[in-house]
């Protein structure tokens, strides 16, 4: 952490954020939803000629819509009606880190490192289902048709904003739609 704070100081005292200035609004009016893998952090925009500016990209593990009412469509909603997307690009990837990952899994690792029974006995207390809330998918295929379909239908997204469904290579940055 030490050297990205270090570098941030630089950044700033040799100006080097000039190329980067531009407004709150995409110019695209298009928001990404994707996965916070690390291999997309460059690779998305440069696949899509992506520069900064232009789209609204929403970054999640998995690249999912978990929660009809969770922080993801607070993010939609807010680019829809404060900042004047059109059009919604659900972009999943091959290989990621969430396929295949369960609760069972995740509790284990918690207790692993030293997060005590009873923590995760009064989340579950609390009404937490963790079964669904660490979820992984088995297809990504059909992860992207679900989380596009849940966008599609949703009670306070407009039907004129177009919403497609897409699952990037990634190693290359191909691009394939995910038709429902």
């Amino acid at each position: 952490m030490k050297e990205l704070i270090e570098y941030n100081k630089k950044f700033v005292k040799d100006k080097m954020y000039e190329k980067y200035i531009t407004s709150k609004y995409p110019d695209k009016k298009i928001a990404i939803l994707t996965c916070m893998d690390t291999r997309l952090t460059t690779l998305l925009p440069e696949a899509l000629g992506i520069k900064n500016g232009d789209v609204k990209i929403i970054k999640n593990a998995g690249g999912v819509v978990s929660h009809l009412f969770g922080s993801v469509v607070r993010s939609i909603l807010v680019a829809i009606y404060e900042l004047g997307i059109e059009e919604i690009m659900v972009i999943e990837h091959t290989d990621c880190g969430v396929q295949n990952i369960n609760s069972d899994m995740m509790i284990k690792k918690m207790k692993e490192r030293g997060i005590e029974e009873e923590k995760i006995n009064f989340i579950r207390h609390c009404g937490i289902d963790f079964d669904s809330w660490l979820a992984g998918f088995d297809c990504v295929e059909e992860s992207v048709k679900e989380s596009t379909e849940m966008l599609r239908t949703h009670p306070l997204i407009p039907k004129d904003i177009v919403i497609r469904g897409f699952i990037m290579d990634s190693v290359t940055g191909e691009l394939s739609e995910v038709y429902i």
